[in-house]
């Protein structure tokens, strides 16, 4: 019988989905320690990691022959995994495509009316005490609706994304994405990153993380936006350089930031912690009962097809 590791705790419904093998859930929420993710691929058949968990080029050289065949991802990023080093080990790597897209693209307008909107600066004014009561003038923010909107990284959530914008607020839609995408909504496709940040109120970060992507958004990009605007992220924490980020927001360079994901997390800096002109979300993407449950029942999917000897469905 086939032994699978489900690296963090899980619902219920996800860890009791898998038939025919024999499941061991670990009960940390840490990420796998290196010692237990050359573990994992000397013990196990199969194992279910998510964020964190970074099966390395190392880790695999340090494993020449694993047992496990199967990296199914909890989760639709990634970039922890080096998916190449896991196919030169005989180790396929599926991931959770779709199942994500809309609570995702949910937390990122969450962050853009927090942002735009200095939610989060109001409400920690009004726990302190020392609110004083409405006037005309207090914490003027930007008005969302009908602004301009650029987008990076027209994929599945990218749209999502844009979807909201354009239905829900009025807002043009300008993109930035490697090739030109046949659309159900009217958007413009920019060819620079910099003439994009340029144009826009409101730049939105949903690109895939990995090496192509690490620092995307730079103290170029960041220089090229317009003091009002504001930078969105629930993407990967990397695809930003964090402290480019910081130095603009101390300088008042752009008008805020919205962040679910870090550089370096779980550190986020002591500067950022500091700013009032920046929302700090603990990757709250998709951080629903039911997301969690649909996105491990895709993972599980996938590990079961490989356990009846099919292959699974979202191969990466």
């Amino acid at each position: 019988m086939k032994k699978i590791l489900i690296a963090r705790p899980l619902p219920k419904e996800v860890t009791e989905a898998l038939k025919g093998c024999e499941v061991t859930v670990r009960e940390e929420t840490a990420p796998l320690s290196g010692e237990e993710m050359r573990a994992a691929l000397r013990d196990y058949d199969g194992v279910m990691p998510t964020l964190g968990d970074a099966f390395s080029a190392e880790v695999f050289a340090d494993v020449p022959e694993p047992r496990c065949k199967i990296l199914a991802n909890f989760g639709v990023g990634y970039n922890h995994i080096d998916a190449a080093a896991a196919r030169a080990a005989g180790v396929e790597v599926t991931n959770t495509p779709g199942a994500v897209t809309d609570a995702t693209a949910d937390v990122a307008m969450t962050l853009m009316l927090m942002s735009v909107r200095r939610a989060a600066e109001g409400e920690r004014l009004v726990r302190s005490g020392a609110w004083a009561g409405w006037h005309p003038t207090q914490m003027l923010g930007l008005h969302l609706t009908g602004k301009r909107v650029g987008i990076v990284g027209m994929g599945r959530i990218g749209q999502a994304i844009a979807r909201r914008c354009h239905y829900g607020f009025e807002m043009q839609v300008s993109y930035f994405n490697r090739s030109e995408k046949d659309l159900d909504f009217p958007a413009t496709r920019v060819e620079s990153l910099t003439v994009l940040a340029e144009a826009v109120d409101v730049l939105v970060i949903a690109v895939p993380g990995g090496g192509e992507t690490r620092h995307l958004i730079d103290e170029a990009v960041l220089g090229a936006m317009q003091p009002h605007a504001h930078l969105i992220n629930i993407a990967r924490g990397d695809v930003v350089q964090e402290a480019a980020l910081i130095e603009a927001l101390q300088a008042g360079r752009i008008g805020g930031a919205g962040l679910d994901v870090y550089e370096f997390e779980p550190k986020v800096p002591q500067a950022l912690r500091d700013l009032d002109n920046v929302v700090l979300l603990p990757h709250l993407g998709t951080a629903a009962h039911e997301v969690r449950v649909d996105m491990g029942l895709m993972a599980v999917a996938n590990l079961q097809a490989f356990i009846d000897g099919e292959a699974p469905p979202n191969r990466v």
